[in-house]
């Protein structure tokens, strides 16, 4: 658990990570009208509570609530890793499991009916303050992730954010160069895809299932395979 992993192809699981945030935030806002991970919306929803037009009243909260849970999580995660070693594969492992773990929770909550997570949302009433629990949770595992990007030195897939991904891609001098010669510019192209194709599959499945537990369940599952794989990654040379 000591030992430093290697960087080699640990863009994949980080590629899954992206995958996860496309799912959990076209999921969570359809259910509760605010993104866990793509904190740019949720700054937008806070400003419009700001003159009354976030759509529902004490919408904004919900928003300003993912964000402060998310900046905790962004210093927590850090800061463990900084302390313990941003590569050593039992934080890598620590930090997957805490995610799952607190996806988990969210999901088992709203499946035990301790909170509504029925989808689609009322978006006109005043929001059922329990929802704010798998809100916290959510919002907090997910800045993980771009905590294990950042430690990775995988910054060209933040995971939690599209904008920067899109201007880095298409501002890269080395735009058209062939597909083994710009790896950099690979990994923002399925980054982008990945999130693209999480967020059609969780709107789906919500759909499908007018809840937002079977989406969360499955969102916990890739995040525990991505666990058991830093158990079994390989150690840096």
């Amino acid at each position: 658990m000591g030992e430093e992993v290697s960087a080699n192809h640990a863009d994949i699981l980080i590629l899954a990570c992206c995958l996860c945030s496309g799912f959990t935030d076209s999921t969570v806002f359809n259910a509760y009208g605010t993104f866990v991970s793509m904190q740019t919306g949720n700054t937008i929803f806070v400003g419009l509570g700001a003159s009354g037009q976030d759509g529902k009243p004490y919408g904004w909260t919900e928003s300003l609530l993912s964000i402060v849970t998310f900046a905790l999580g962004c210093w927590v995660f850090a800061k463990f890793a900084m302390h313990f070693g941003v590569r050593k594969r039992g934080v890598l492992a620590t930090s997957f499991f805490v995610q799952c773990s607190m996806i988990f929770i969210a999901a088992g909550l709203v499946e035990g009916g301790a909170v509504n997570g029925k989808v689609p949302s009322d978006t006109k009433t005043v929001p059922d303050w329990a929802q704010l629990a798998p809100i916290i949770l959510l919002s907090f595992q997910a800045a993980g992730q771009i905590a294990a990007a950042r430690n990775l030195s995988l910054n060209e897939l933040p995971t939690v954010v599209i904008t920067s991904l899109l201007y880095d891609l298409w501002s890269d001098p080395k735009l058209t160069a062939g597909i083994t010669e710009n790896v950099k510019r690979n990994r923002r192209v399925f980054g982008f895809l990945f999130e693209l194709i999480g967020a059609i599959a969780g709107g789906w499945v919500s759909k499908a299932t007018g809840g937002v537990q079977a989406a969360l369940f499955i969102v916990a599952g890739i995040k525990a395979v991505i666990f058991i794989s830093w158990m079994f990654w390989s150690r840096k040379p």
